[in-house]
Order: C-alpha cells, then structure tokens, then sequence
C-alpha cells in the first residue's frame, strides 16, 4: 500500500475520532438547556463533559495538521475556498470554551442562561457546519485548473451539504442523549433516555436519505457494506436504549457516526476533492500529497507516538468513568 493511500486512511481515522468524541460533547452541548430543568442539573450536564471535552478537540488539530503535512494541495484549497464556514467553526469553538469555563464565574441566573445559550449554539454551529463541509467535499465544488476554488460561500449551502449538516447535528444529539443517559442519575437521566428515542428516529431517517444519496453519487462496494453495518448499529442503539443499556446504546451511536465518516471517505477514495467544474482538475492523494520523504518521516513519527496519545487519553476516560450526580437544588443561586 502506498503511503498515500495509509495517510489518507489515517486521516480519515481522525475524522472519525474527532466526530465520535466531540460529537457526544456538541451533543450534551446542545441539550443543555432542553434537558436541564434547574441549575443543579444543568451543572451536572457540564461535568458529564468538564474532564474531556477539551481534549476530544486534539483530534482536529492533529487532523488539520496531518492534513497540512500529508495533503498541502487539499489544505490549501480546502481552507481558502471554506475559509468563511472554517472561521464560523472556530468562533463557534471558542464561544463554546469560553462558556464552559465562564459560566460559573458569577452568581445569577442571567448570567448562567446567556452562557448556557452560548454552549448550546457554540456545540449546533460546528456540528451542523462540519456536516454542510463533509457534504460539500464528498459531493465536488468548482476548482480550476490551478486547484483553486471558484465558488463563493453560497456555493456551499447547496440541498446535499445541508442535509449532511442537519443529519449530523441529528446525530449528534442522539449520541450526546444516550452518553447523558449513561454518565447521569435521576431525572436527567429519563429525560436523555427519552430524547434519544425520538432524536435517533429522526437521525435514522435522515442519516438513511443522506447516506443513500452519496451511493448514489460516488457509491462503491466498501461504502455501501459500512453504510448497512452503520445502520444496524443505530437500529441497535436504538433497542439498547429502550432497555436502559446506556452503554451499548453509546457503542451503537459512536460505531453509527465512525462508520458514516468512513463511508464518505470510502466514497471519496482516490479522490481528497473532486472538481465539480472539470474531473481532471480534481485533488487526488496523488495530486495533492507531499513528497514521498515527508510521508514516510510522518509514518514513524506517527507510529511512535500515536499509541502513547491513545493510552492517555484512554486513561483519563477510564479515571472519569462514574455517573455524575445532580447537587441538592439549593445550591442554585
């Protein structure tokens, strides 16, 4: 296999993981003031994600980095022709931190609801943009000869990048409801179960009309079986949940999101970005990629220190594996 082929598998490798991990955070994110009837319970919403949601975003910068390394050509027209979506993203990202952070610095209900409004469109943003970006790469946008984008950013905002942007903000709050039903107690907990079961019909459905869509533009063998595989873990999240298995209902949703990334990419393989104007003015690994030399120093810099990243950041969910309790309603203020 040819280290084109092994970085753009590992880029997709990180997409997945940013998408699973960060995806249940944009999700609790996003039901927090649809879930949490007081403040107790909305502070314990926050704590579910208060250890991890910070290092779930390493997975971007390691795949926008990696991007950078592997595939200059892809970085360079993907940034510059998503330039406005990327920034919103990274706004929206910071906005969200911010409020994370910020939200028990003062005393007030006033204060804690802008926040919290602030933690609920920072996790909506990226997850519905990120969806609108994926769609748009899988699907083609204008790129001249000299691999530059001549779109404008209303080129983006066509019916198949904003179905992929709404399916995975649907996805994502169902994979933030069942990890709220697996990390709380009480009522948070029944109000999750409850969400998930609803959220996860309208994520099938949309999910199932926008997966069905891409194999019918760019389908393939390998994208089509990680398309059913996906769909029978999201029937089996589903069942999961409704028996109060918190835990396999939340393999179910990551293994649903992992497997929907990798159908894209799978969709997408040789491609990194088609050209809607031309195909022979499409990125390819080959293409796009940088020289042999940098890929093979990436690869052992990769194989070294991957491993101890995973095993880390294992460890600190492993450390914060217990349920979070609600505090006594008298600590609201």
């Amino acid at each position: 296999m040819e280290l084109t082929t092994v970085w753009f598998a590992l880029i997709a490798v990180l997409w997945v993981g940013y998408l699973v991990l960060e995806g249940f955070d944009f999700g609790v994110g996003m039901l927090l003031p649809i879930l949490g009837r007081n403040e107790p319970e909305r502070r314990a919403m926050i704590r579910t994600i208060g250890p991890v949601w910070d290092g779930n975003e390493v997975w971007l910068i390691v795949a926008g980095g990696a991007t950078f390394a592997a595939f200059p050509e892809w970085y360079a027209t993907l940034f510059s022709g998503f330039y406005l979506a990327l920034f919103a993203i990274l706004v929206a990202l910071i906005v969200r931190g911010v409020a994370i952070e910020y939200r028990n610095k003062r005393p007030g209900i006033a204060w804690r609801t802008r926040w919290d409004l602030a933690i609920a469109l920072g996790s909506l943003a990226p997850a519905l943009l990120w969806g609108v970006a994926f769609g748009n790469i899988v699907q083609g946008v204008p790129i001249d000869a000299n691999k530059e984008y001549t779109g404008t950013f209303l080129t983006l905002l066509n019916p198949y990048a904003l179905l992929g942007g709404v399916t995975l903000v649907a996805l994502c709050l169902t994979h933030g409801a069942v990890f709220l039903a697996l990390k709380t107690e009480g009522g948070v907990r029944d109000r999750a179960n409850r969400w998930a079961a609803w959220s996860g019909l309208l994520a099938a459905v949309l999910a199932v009309a926008f997966l069905g869509w891409t194999l019918a533009m760019r389908g393939n063998p390998a994208a089509i079986a990680t398309t059913v595989i996906a769909a029978l873990a999201l029937v089996g999240a589903f069942l999961a949940n409704r028996f109060g298995r918190e835990g396999w209902a939340f393999l179910g949703t990551a293994v649903t999101i992992g497997l929907a990334v990798v159908t894209l990419f799978l969709a997408l393989f040789p491609d990194v970005m088609p050209s809607s104007t031309d195909p022979a003015y499409s990125l390819t690994v080959d293409n796009a990629s940088s020289t042999a030399y940098t890929l093979a120093i990436m690869t052992v810099v990769a194989i070294l220190f991957t491993p101890l990243v995973l095993l880390y950041q294992g460890w600190s969910y492993w450390i914060f594996r217990k349920r979070v309790s609600t505090p006594p309603v008298s600590l609201e203020t």
